[in-house]
């Protein structure tokens, strides 16, 4: 197999034969041994440094020894947590039967239909509808995804769009678990599937006003990179699409949508910092696209229409972003003014147009809120919320020409709920909250905010739950989880599932460390890059203040974390293994400078303003020093369960296979390391509403296992 990298990087394979050093533990040799392949080694040569891979074989998706390899941690799994199988299905029914089986969403109102999606007892997956002009008109099924499932594995409807006309309707098919859809178009007069078809997309559209033309992504079949957008016409003779624009630059993924207001075509290519944005008048598809603001390294800006002018939010000379706007005729920089100015404490996250009002969400010290802006210039005011510790924001809100502003709120304790809120009389009414089944009390929960100390002396946030009358004796099991990276804030957001944790007395927590932006644009700026240990660091000391505070103990924590939190979990294990009982890595990136020295793998490119470039000896030496793979050593670690996707398209399955190989070969405790792989999925795991708790079952059985817990 070839292999290209960067600068001279020089790639020799060796094949030897080679077993595990360690004795795999006390409770695993109960058991068959870990699956121990041939010892496949490649030698990396940059900046003078030198690399032995010895699992790099295992990046052969198509080999079947790989294949088999895998099936075999399965099966060691399977073995090692026998003895919860009971357990485990006792939990996955407990989990699903506080979920609403014949539940619906709350219908939004677009161009005089209310869409909705809902699910029929007892079936995976939803049933997409529509009713015309009132709640009480008969039901129109645009899509029953159980029907379209039937015979796959793995299948994922995704971009739901319909035409400005109300007719046609664009959908995308994911049956592999890729992110690689399939585009179809279905006659909603008609039920008929028509004949086009287009694959290696996004999956979603953006109609023009003709309702016979849209445009679309499509991906680079091997990077999976989003590289160019495309018009498409219904009923196109050849089948043919036209390229409209093509991203040369690969450090750059593009997208294409529509404008609220419905007057434009408005293509989106961005990097992690930089973007830049084109448009068209909806009203004619085969017109060319106007640069609005050539990209300019480091400023990030979105746009929107209303009225006659664009709005931008933008970080330009603004670090925590403001609100500017343009006439639709001059849209360069320069004719930029300000609408809300940037704000040291305050980072302004979105906004929504509407023909009446602008709507902002913003954040400040770790705490969402809402803002509402008339047009007309009256007094302006923000939608205030009671709880210490919360998540709300706008929901989905098609209609332009309204009053009502749908917004959605949660937390720890309270279930997700659906307002419908009046911008104008400020009256709020309750559409909806998320039915626990079975009975659900928040009474008998507390939530609240606590704050770490990170070794440079900077707060860090936490959000608590916990059952009433928890006693702080340093004897409570307690999860924390964490992710920090990307600028994600993490939300302190209501889970049905969680209460089985709970209501077993677990604490949970979720550690707002840097690498996010819950306390505004320098706390990712502060997690990134040349900076990116303080994430990890930050999660430590979240560790180590809930032990001094006697939350929890090292005998009764657990960590968890997925994908770039994966990577999180890997550099705590490597730093302070002492401070945790557990760790769960879901889909964790861990094999940081191999895959970021590889720009045919997805993500790659696109992602060095957030981690670096490897061929840059600083990123290199500072990358390789907390990479999670390259810095496994021979020392105690907690018991792990990893968790991978054969089909993973942002996480490649490779990465957690090999971290798990190193680490039975290096570490020096018997505690347990397993790893499951789905077979049939991908990054996000089952497609099923369901069976993706199958996983959820196993993660919790795995914490109660460890702490002696059998029911």
């Amino acid at each position: 197999m070839q292999r290209n990298f960067k600068q001279g990087l020089i790639l020799v394979i060796v094949i030897a034969l080679a077993a595990c050093q360690n004795d795999p533990g006390k409770k695993q040799s109960q058991f068959s041994t870990p699956p121990s392949p041939e010892e496949r080694t490649f030698e990396l040569n940059q900046h003078g440094h030198a690399r032995i891979d010895n699992y790099y074989w295992l990046n052969q998706r198509e080999n079947p020894e790989v294949i088999a390899y895998l099936e075999a941690e399965n099966k060691y799994l399977e073995e090692v947590m026998k003895d919860t199988e009971e357990f485990q299905e006792d939990l996955y029914n407990e989990i699903i039967g506080r979920i609403k089986q014949d539940d619906e969403s709350v219908p939004y109102l677009d161009k005089g239909y209310y869409y909705y999606t809902r699910y029929e007892e007892g079936k995976e997956y939803p049933l997409h509808c529509r009713k015309k002009g009132s709640l009480d008109a008969d039901e129109e099924i645009m899509l029953n995804v159980n029907e379209m499932a039937g015979g796959y594995s793995y299948y994922q409807v995704g971009g739901i769009s319909v035409s400005p006309d109300n007719r046609l309707l664009a959908y995308g098919v994911d049956t592999v678990s890729r992110r690689k859809y399939t585009i179809y178009v279905k006659d909603l007069e008609s039920s008929k599937i028509l004949g086009d078809r287009i694959s290696e997309t996004t999956g979603g559209v953006a109609w023009a006003n003709d309702n016979m033309t849209f445009f679309f992504t499509r991906k680079n079949p091997g990077t999976l990179r989003s590289e160019r957008i495309c018009r498409y016409q219904i009923g196109t003779a050849d089948g043919r699409d036209y390229e409209v624009f093509f991203e040369e630059d690969e450090t750059f993924s593009v997208g294409v949508a529509r404008s609220k207001s419905g007057k434009y075509i408005i293509i989106g290519s961005g990097s992690t910092l930089s973007s830049e944005y084109r448009f068209l008048d909806a009203g004619n598809p085969e017109g060319d696209f106007n640069v609005f603001q050539p990209r300019v390294k480091d400023m990030e800006y979105h746009i929107d229409h209303y009225n006659d002018h664009f709005y931008i939010r933008t970080n330009l000379n603004a670090s925590n972003f403001k609100l500017m706007k343009t006439p639709l005729d001059k849209t360069s920089m320069e004719f930029w003014e300000d609408v809300i100015p940037h704000r040291e404490d305050v980072l302004l996250d979105n906004f929504t147009l509407f023909n009446g009002f602008l709507v902002v969400e913003e954040t400040q010290n770790a705490l969402p809120a809402i803002r509402i802006i008339p047009h007309n210039g009256q007094d302006e005011h923000y939608i205030y919320f009671d709880e210490e510790v919360f998540t709300a924001g706008v929901s989905v809100n098609r209609d332009f020409d309204t009053k009502l502003l749908r917004i959605t709120y949660s937390s720890l304790t309270t279930p997700v709920s659906t307002y419908d809120y009046n911008m104008e009389t400020r009256e709020r009414v309750l559409l909806k909250r998320e039915e626990v089944v079975g009975g659900y009390d928040p009474g008998q929960y507390q939530t609240e905010r606590q704050w770490a100390t990170a070794v440079d002396d900077t707060r860090i946030p936490m959000s608590v739950v916990y059952k009433k009358g928890m006693e702080r004796n340093g004897k409570n099991p307690l999860l924390l989880y964490g992710y920090g990276s990307y600028g994600a804030s993490m939300s302190p957001y209501f889970s049905p599932v969680r209460i089985s944790l709970l209501d077993r007395g677990f604490v949970y927590v979720i550690a707002h460390i840097r690498g996010g932006q819950e306390m505004g644009r320098k706390w990712y700026e502060d997690g990134k890059l040349l900076k990116k240990k303080n994430t990890f660091t930050d999660f430590n000391a979240c560790a180590e203040y809930l032990i001094k505070e006697n939350y929890t103990s090292p005998e009764y924590l657990f960590a968890n974390g997925g994908s770039a939190g994966g990577l999180l979990m890997g550099a705590i294990a490597n730093m302070r293994p002492d401070l945790y009982k557990g760790i769960i890595a879901n889909v964790p990136w861990v094999d940081v400078v191999t895959t970021m020295l590889d720009s045919s793998i997805p993500l790659t490119t696109s992602e060095y303003d957030e981690w670096g470039n490897p061929a840059d000896e600083e990123y290199y030496n500072y990358m390789l020093s907390y990479s999670p793979y390259d810095n496994v050593q021979p020392q105690d670690y907690p018991a792990m369960l990893v968790t991978t996707g054969l089909h993973d398209s942002q996480v490649q399955y490779f990465e957690p296979a090999k971290w798990v190989a190193k680490l039975r070969d290096v570490k020096s405790d018997d505690n347990i390391l397993i790893m499951q792989v789905n077979m049939d999925a991908g990054h996000g795991g089952a497609s099923g509403r369901f069976s993706r708790y199958r996983i959820t079952a196993l993660e919790y059985a795995f914490m109660f296992d460890q702490l002696g817990l059998k029911e």
